[in-house]
């Protein structure tokens, strides 16, 4: 008897979806001139990018505590790369727009790097369900990667040095030093600082973008040597 493609989704798949829509919305409002300045189309553009990185944790939780899907480990990984690779990669471009156009040169930089970044985006989620452990990450999580990217752009720090981290992130991401799965209670305290940070963006001297910049920082340092010492 033949199924019914959508009787394969799980509700942990319909989040996923929701990931992809959020992403997708936010490459749309890049380019998009209905909003009345540059400032709120690039808000919202960040909100959304950030909304699909909580739907992105939501859904693991659900797909943890309900039925699991027969789409849910492809369904999510193409989610993904909408909302973690190419809609960040976009809003970087559009952030940088007015820099990178007036140097031909500097025009190839940002699209040769965001080439790298986009590609070792595609090759770290679509190894994730392959090279997935128990206890830990293997390599930079995605969602980590996205956010890192995402602040920096965001606060517009020098283009040059924005380059230069996207490649170090990008490798990051596909290479093999272990990050700790975080439990239920940080993925609280990272869930209220990215609501934090879509509610007040950069008021209040950027204190919400720079606390979870912060945070996810200690997390990546500190990371690898807390799983070095408890998986050793």
């Amino acid at each position: 008897m033949q199924k019914c493609m959508i009787k394969l989704l799980s509700i942990a798949d319909v989040i996923s979806l929701i990931n992809a829509c959020f992403g997708f919305l936010a490459v749309l409002i890049l380019f998009s001139d209905i909003f009345p300045s540059d400032e709120i189309r690039i808000r919202l553009s960040f909100s959304f990018i950030l909304l699909a990185l909580l739907a992105d944790g939501l859904d693991g939780i659900i797909a943890r505590r309900t039925r699991t899907g027969e789409l849910g480990e492809y369904l999510e990984a193409m989610a993904d790369m909408i909302s973690l690779g190419i809609a960040p990669s976009v809003f970087v471009y559009i952030m940088y727009h007015d820099v990178v156009s007036r140097y031909i040169y500097y025009q190839s930089y940002i699209v040769v790097v965001l080439i790298v970044f986009l590609s070792l985006s595609i090759i770290r989620l679509a190894s994730f369900h392959i090279m997935k452990e128990e206890k830990f990450f293997v390599g930079l999580p995605a969602s980590a990667g996205t956010i890192f990217i995402l602040i920096l752009a965001f606060l517009e720090i020098e283009f040059i040095y924005m380059l230069l981290f996207i490649v170090i992130i990008s490798f990051a991401m596909i290479s093999n030093i272990r990050f700790p799965k975080p439990g239920f209670k940080v993925n609280s305290v990272a869930s209220v600082l990215i609501v934090l940070t879509i509610v007040l963006g950069k008021t209040y001297y950027n204190v919400a973008p720079l606390l979870l910049f912060s945070t996810l920082a200690f997390y990546t340092i500190v990371g690898p040597f807390y799983v070095r010492k408890n998986t050793s």
